[in-house]
């Protein structure tokens, strides 16, 4: 087993500036977890930290139950992808996979041998003698994934892998990833700003936001369960319809409409309700127990099969999102809505804190 754990883990350049605080994580043996999150939240930074790239100010990098914060990053035996592909270009496909192999002596046999079946895993045995000038994005990324798994390190380390690839490559490459480190039952640490990617590939997901974990969860857990506003508004595509409402009673005002509040031990003055847009439908597709109102369309975006319906909910100033189907006449026009009470999400005004 090489588990990897983090212990109260942080890492502090200023006194105003810490972009790791205080996070605790296990990764077991056959785990993909992603930590995803925008810009800036200390994603990348915490990877730098488990690869020995930084050290910590604070806390503790255990692998297999060994505290490796002193052990230089070449001895930490974990394989690590960047997005950049970091390939020489003087080298060909075959002795880019093979350079931390000859570094450390292996015999050429079984050198070829590992090349030999990591190249057929991701579909690279007729581009061994190529250099990376002469291979695209996608083949350079998947040499670099190649190198990495040759090494059969203890822990993978991710960097942002795919982000310099284009949306077809991205598709071809990530289906590639999810079957291979399926086979390998070590850890995966992958970082990333895009959701489709968490989303796809990790079997857990813990999503950052301002250098600490808002939410750890299996992804459909942080998609149907967000842990805050946070995480409902960064996780979903089209993003989740958030809407301050103030509330009367054991009622939250959406214009000229009444929605029942979940059983709380506090009467809110203002509630945050979260709704995502494709639990947002035509009244007359749901059941008597929907919450039903009417919506005027004020702008339609296409997406394929569906559109993205914005509209402004009564007379009120409070707009929704809906996805509804492609061949209706929407816009301009009132629309009978319905909402099922079991689909919304409930949030704390003042913390972002889950409700419900």
């Amino acid at each position: 087993m090489a588990k990897l754990t983090l212990k109260n883990l942080q890492k502090k350049y200023r006194s105003d500036v810490i972009p790791v605080k205080d996070i605790s994580l296990e990764i077991n043996d056959g785990e993909f977890l992603t930590l995803l999150g925008p810009s800036g939240c200390g994603k990348s930074t915490l990877l730098r930290l488990i690869a020995g790239l930084e050290p910590p100010s604070k806390g503790e990098v255990i692998i297999g139950g060994k505290n490796v914060n002193k052990t230089l990053p070449g001895d930490r035996n974990m394989a690590m992808v960047f997005q950049s592909y970091a390939l020489y270009p003087h080298m060909t496909a075959a002795e880019n996979i093979a350079t931390a192999l000859k570094l450390r002596k292996m015999p050429q046999d079984e050198i070829k041998r590992r090349v030999d079946e990591a190249a057929q895993k991701l579909e690279l045995t007729s581009l061994l003698n190529r250099k990376p000038g002469q291979m695209s994005g996608g083949q350079r990324q998947r040499v670099a994934l190649a190198r990495a798994l040759v090494r059969d390190p203890e822990v993978f380390l991710l960097d942002e892998p795919l982000s310099n690839l284009d949306a077809l490559l991205r598709e071809q490459v990530r289906a590639q990833m999810k079957q291979l480190f399926k086979d390998q039952n070590k850890p995966v640490v992958y970082v990333t700003h895009d959701q489709t990617e968490a989303m796809t590939l990790s079997t857990k997901v813990a999503v950052l936001n301002q250098g600490m974990i808002q939410q750890l969860d299996p992804p459909s857990r942080i998609y149907s369960h967000p842990a805050n506003e946070f995480v409902a508004s960064f996780v979903g595509s089209p993003q989740m319809n958030l809407l301050n409402l103030r509330c009367e009673g054991d009622f939250a005002i959406l214009g000229p409409y009444e929605l029942r509040l979940p059983d709380l031990n506090f009467k809110p003055a203002n509630i945050i309700l979260g709704i995502r847009p494709e639990d947002v439908t035509l009244a007359a597709n749901e059941k008597n127990e929907a919450i039903n109102m009417m919506g005027t369309a004020y702008l339609v975006e296409q997406l394929g099969k569906e559109n993205l319906v914005s509209m402004k909910i009564g007379d009120s100033d409070k707009t929704i999102r809906a996805l509804l189907p492609s061949d209706g006449d929407w816009q301009d026009n009132t629309i009978p809505l319905a909402i099922n009470p079991d689909k919304i999400h409930w949030f704390d005004l003042e913390t972002g804190d889950r409700l419900n």
